[in-house]
């Protein structure tokens, strides 16, 4: 959105009155508003027609009865405009902007929607290059096609950038209830952050999902979610684009290992948001929030007659990282009381098809299992075709299960493993017996990590950091850079600058085993330039060492080795063109990138997140020990990242980049020390 101003939309999205510009677009769109039975005013206007669809047709803004809550503008682009203008002057609470050809059509159509966003003024408006918005609580469609929800009383809203996504989305048939579909398009005005503090502000609005290929403004999308948070409206996220930043070339291995990906995922992870990775998880994940809310935990029992049921349910689990407990002794002890003597009682638990069709018995053995501190429980259940016989058995099972879910108290949610197992009706039947039906093994997973994810504690929103000052790009080199990190209390080996051979035997004299180095600003990767020599012991191995690495370069470093290592670590930091200044966190050294085990957080990361990320890398039993092996100084690493953020903060305004690899992490009690360290910074050119 372009206006600093926060604009309500609250007539746009819930209007009594709509105005509808246009030809066969305008047509549809009365057309969906009377199939769903809006009983507000619906406004057809046209310059020459008398009437559309039995209403009579107005030919202007000004002949309008009044200023209409909200317009569907179905006309060409340039007409759009003037429209706009129109309704602005008249006071209208806002409008849908159907047409393309704006800043999607490259800098003519970029001119056209600057025009659009002046004339609109202080008006909000959807899109351009959009479909609209479905309201499926009070029946108002600003939408000129097909749709495939129904009207209801209470469900979750849904925000994307694709009208056809959105189609497709109305069409599920999972037992969703959908409140709200809106499309935004070019967001000329209205943005992702205007559109969820909107609906999050609607009381019958159970969840939010956002569909999302951008932003936009992370600290107005940030500060939204967070006030959704607070509303208690739990959010999931689909973003677009998992790939990899557009490749280039850089000089840091920071660049190439924090994605823009990877960002958005520290981003979303600091607001608290899930983030699922399809569209399927991404509806089981929102209908999951709509049922039951933010879960305690995602702790799961799964029950089933079927031992490959119930591999297939372990094996995932553990893929999507839910937890799945063993029960403990006197909860074993009574569900072994329930069954026969051959079914063997662990979790998952495959109850076999002993009791299949007795409801006492079978009711009997789920509330014995759903009485365990697990978050949710779940049923494999896999319905017949209604073609191939009698589904009486399984009725018995579901009703088994419910009665459990009462008497217990707990989570109870059925899984089909394939979605077409579990038919629409059927899962509005569970619905209403208190029950989730859940589509798709996988999905399900998702879901429980999801609502678990959001049931932590709400987010906070990144620091609010001083914009990037305009400027050339220049690198300091590695004695500047470490230089500047010592003063900010990042501990870095003793060294010396030398530019005579002279110098930098007495310097290897005085310090003993040495590492020597070229020092320049443009060589970044010394390694693999053959810039770099290590363990120099003798005085005829750094008279070699010398001559070989003066011909790179006139100024060296010399630098006593670090003793009693244990890992190396890579320690980044680095500004995301949309998520802003953030920290990595990995296995360093030469196989930075080899190894791709890092972790990003966005800042300030508090200590407890970097002691979090250092003990979920892949490294880590390196730093505890690993068979026998020394531990590492764990506490002195974590000081030094701290030392890294803290430096990027306080010059977060110039800082392009900072990176420390290897940071060398020794012994426990001897320390961790940057080994090498690269810095770019913004010059000012004023």
């Amino acid at each position: 959105m372009t206006s600093s101003v926060r604009q309500d939309l609250t007539r746009l999205l819930r209007p009594k009155s709509i105005a509808v510009f246009g030809g066969q677009w305008a047509h549809a769109v009365i057309e969906q508003c009377q199939r769903m039975g809006f009983t507000g005013d619906i406004w057809p206007v046209h310059p020459s027609k008398a009437e559309m669809r039995g209403l009579p047709c107005f030919s202007s803004v000004e002949a309008l009865p009044s200023a209409p809550d909200v317009a569907f503008i179905g006309v060409n682009r340039d007409l759009t405009i003037g429209i706009v203008e129109a309704l602005q002057a008249s006071g209208a609470g806002g409008a849908v902007c159907f047409a393309s050809g704006f800043a999607e059509a490259g800098t003519e159509g970029a001119n056209l929607q600057a025009r659009l966003r002046a004339a609109a003024r202080d008006m909000p408006i959807i899109g351009p290059n959009c479909y609209g918005l479905i309201n499926y609580l009070d029946g108002a469609l600003l939408w000129p096609d097909v749709h495939g929800g129904r009207q209801v009383e209470r469900g979750v809203a849904i925000v994307t950038q694709s009208s056809n996504l959105a189609i497709n989305l109305t069409m599920q048939q999972r037992g969703l209830p959908l409140a709200y579909m809106l499309t935004l398009g070019n967001q000329a005005v209205v943005g992702m952050a205007e559109a969820v503090r909107a609906l999050a502000e609607d009381e019958r609005v159970t969840a939010i999902g956002l569909h999302i290929e951008g932003v936009g403004d992370a600290a107005a999308f940030a500060d939204a979610v967070l006030a959704a948070r607070s509303s208690g409206k739990p959010i999931v996220v689909m973003k677009s684009g998992s790939s990899a930043q557009a490749a280039e070339l850089t000089l840091s291995h920071t660049a190439s290992l924090a994605g823009s990906d990877a960002v958005a995922d520290a981003f979303f992870a600091r607001l608290s948001l899930a983030r699922v990775k399809s569209i399927p998880a991404f509806l089981e994940s929102l209908k999951l929030l709509h049922f039951w809310g933010p879960l305690p935990g995602a702790e799961l029992v799964s029950m089933s007659c079927s031992g490959g049921e119930a591999s297939i349910i372990a094996d995932s689990a553990e893929r999507l990282e839910v937890p799945m407990p063993a029960f403990e002794a006197a909860q074993a002890s009574a569900i072994r009381a329930t069954v026969k003597p051959l079914v063997t009682v662990s979790n998952p638990f495959d109850y076999h098809t002993f009791d299949w069709g007795d409801r006492t018995r079978l009711s009997d053995t789920f509330s014995a299992v759903m009485r365990g501190a697990q978050a949710v429980t779940v049923l494999i259940l896999d319905f017949p075709k209604a073609d191939v016989g009698n589904s009486e058995t399984w009725d018995i099972t579901l009703e088994a299960l419910a009665a459990a879910a009462q008497r217990s108290g707990g989570r109870a949610a059925v899984i089909s493993t394939l979605p077409e197992c579990l038919p629409e009706e059927r899962a509005a039947s569970m619905l209403a017996k208190g029950v989730l039906p859940l589509l798709g093994v996988e999905e399900a997973m998702a879901a429980i990590g999801a609502g678990a994810f959001v049931g932590r504690t709400p987010g906070t929103i990144a620091q609010d950091l001083p914009a990037m000052i305009h400027g050339k790009v220049v690198s300091w080199d590695e004695a500047s850079a470490k230089a500047a990190l010592a003063r900010a209390g990042v501990a870095v080996p003793e060294s010396q600058v030398c530019d005579r051979l002279e110098t930098a035997l007495e310097a290897a004299s005085r310090l003993g085993n040495v590492a020597m180095k070229v020092v320049s600003a443009d060589l970044a990767h010394k390694t693999e330039a053959g810039a770099v020599v290590l363990n120099l012991r003798c005085e005829n191995e750094v008279r070699s060492a010398y001559a070989r690495l003066s011909a790179l370069g006139e100024t060296l470093l010399v630098e006593r080795m670090i003793e009693k290592p244990i890992a190396e670590l890579i320690v980044g930091l680095r500004r995301d063109p949309a998520f802003g200044l953030h920290l990595l966190i990995g296995a360093g050294g030469i196989m930075a990138e080899v190894l791709e085990d890092t972790k990003i957080l966005m800042l300030p990361a508090g200590r407890a997140e970097i002691e979090a990320a250092l003990s979920g890398l892949k490294i880590y039993p390196l730093l505890e020990g690993w068979r026998g092996h020394p531990a590492a100084d764990v506490p002195a690493a974590v000081a030094s990242i701290e030392s890294l953020q803290a430096f990027g903060l306080a010059n977060a305004a110039a800082l392009e980049e900072l990176e420390v690899n290897p940071l060398i992490v020794c012994e426990e009690g001897h320390g961790a020390f940057a080994a090498d360290a690269l810095i770019r910074m913004r010059e000012d050119e004023e």
